[in-house]
């Protein structure tokens, strides 16, 4: 019995197997791969895909536009009307100019907007240009004793000509601190440098750059002057003194005060004092300002005709050095300029320590100090007589022997310095002058 079976599940098995075969001829498995080879079956060739036309996409849409019009009939009406509105436009046009800043360049500029960090200033670029709040004021910590102007008790100090100066307001300096506030309003006219571009492209200027280039400008006029001028030391270190002038930092060397100083506390003491130098060495590339005060008391001690007071320090056979007042400079009091009458030696008629007045007359060298009492006396031989007398005329005989100088003339012709900036010129100095237009509220319109 179970072999009947397995027989005629062999046979049903096999003859499944045989229609099978048919139907893969027949039907191709359903689409699929055949596994058996097609013979004389045509390539099949694809379609090439036409991109269709911008017109043709965006056609159910212009229905909404065109209410409810056909493509052909608003044509015609589309071109005429695209004519119309470019001429339109061209005749709005208006052809805009912008300044276009360089790093440098002085410009003007008109506060626009603004906080207590920065401010935006309108100076004709495509951008308004950007201002930190402490670039607005020319002002350091150190630079307020500086710039701050007293009118109630030194007003002739700042009224002078060129000197820049900011009025002091106890109640602003003496208040505590605030909330933070715009330092300028809105409208106010500034003068700045532009320093370069920040990095989303606006530009990136400073007045108080400006101020300090204004203020190496001021500073070679004093040098070209050459005149002596009153500074307040204000800091002190190893090598020297320290002050400023118009606002920037100079250096006095040790080796050029005219007292010599012999320790760092005689060096401190100075700190404080007003003493007259001279400039001697300028250099703004690498900012150094160096001062003399030799020089500035040489060239108002020294000059011939000046009457000084002195003390007698060494006496010599041809005759005696002086020192000149307080200070370590001395000069040769030689003893034919001591009196107009006859000595036969320098003891005869001076002393160690004692004062004498002495007047600056010219001398063979350039480097020595040539001092004489002889032209002091109104008589010849006085000084040997009567040495109080002499010493009494001493101002008037000197004012005589000055007017018997040679007349030198006291206007100068200044050369033109190879650096400085057209302040009379705004058309030249500031780049984007023109792009402005400046009116006095009080003008007619």
């Amino acid at each position: 019995m179970i072999n009947n079976k397995i027989c005629l599940s062999f046979i049903i098995i096999h003859v499944l197997d045989q229609t099978q075969e048919n139907e893969i001829e027949e039907l191709g498995l359903l689409g699929k791969p055949s596994p058996m080879p097609v013979i004389n079956v045509p390539p099949q060739v694809e379609s090439e895909y036409i991109k269709p036309q911008k017109e043709e996409v965006l056609e159910p849409f212009y229905k909404f536009f065109r209410d409810g019009k056909s493509a052909e009939e608003t044509s015609d009406s589309e071109d005429v009307s695209e004519e119309i509105s470019m001429e339109e436009e061209e005749d709005k046009k208006i052809s805009v100019e912008y300044y276009d800043p360089k790093q440098g360049d002085f410009v003007v500029g008109v506060v626009v907007s603004g906080n207590e960090y920065k401010l935006d200033v309108n100076i004709g670029a495509d951008l308004l240009g950007t201002m930190l709040t402490k670039e607005v004021l020319p002002l350091y910590e150190k630079e307020l004793d500086n710039l701050l102007c007293d009118f109630e008790k030194n007003p002739e100090e700042f009224l002078m000509k060129g000197k820049m100066g900011i009025v002091r307001n106890e109640e602003a300096l003496s208040g505590g601190p605030v909330a933070g506030q715009p330092v300028v309003e809105h409208g106010t006219v500034l003068f700045a440098e532009v320093l370069g571009r920040t990095l989303s492209g606006r530009p990136l200027i400073s007045t108080r750059r400006l101020f300090r280039r204004l203020a190496w400008h001021r500073v070679r006029q004093i040098k070209q002057l050459n005149e002596p001028i009153e500074v307040k030391i204000t800091e002190w270190n190893t090598g020297g003194l320290l002050t400023r002038i118009e606002g920037l930092r100079a250096f006095l060397p040790k080796i050029e005060l005219v007292n010599r100083v012999n320790n760092f506390t005689e060096l401190k003491e100075n700190v404080g004092r007003r003493i007259f130098v001279q400039i001697t060495r300028i250099s703004e590339d690498t900012n150094d300002l160096i001062l003399s005060e030799k020089e500035a008391w040489n060239a108002k001690h020294l000059k011939e005709g000046t009457l000084l007071e002195g003390t007698v320090r060494k006496i010599f056979p041809y005759g005696a050095q002086i020192r000149i007042g307080e200070s370590n400079r001395s000069g040769l009091l030689h003893i034919s300029n001591i009196t107009r009458g006859e000595i036969a030696s320098v003891n005869d008629v001076l002393a160690i320590d004692e004062k004498v007045k002495v007047l600056v007359v010219k001398s063979m060298f350039p480097d020595k100090i040539s001092l004489s009492t002889a032209v002091l006396e109104s008589e010849p031989g006085l000084f040997l007589s009567n040495r109080e007398r002499v010493f009494s005329e001493a101002s008037e005989m000197a004012k005589k022997y000055r007017q018997k100088l040679p007349a030198v003339s006291i206007i100068r012709k200044l050369e033109r310095l190879p650096d400085a900036l057209p302040f009379n010129d705004e058309d030249n100095m500031y780049a984007n002058w023109k792009w402005f237009k400046f009116e006095r509220d009080n003008e007619p319109k």
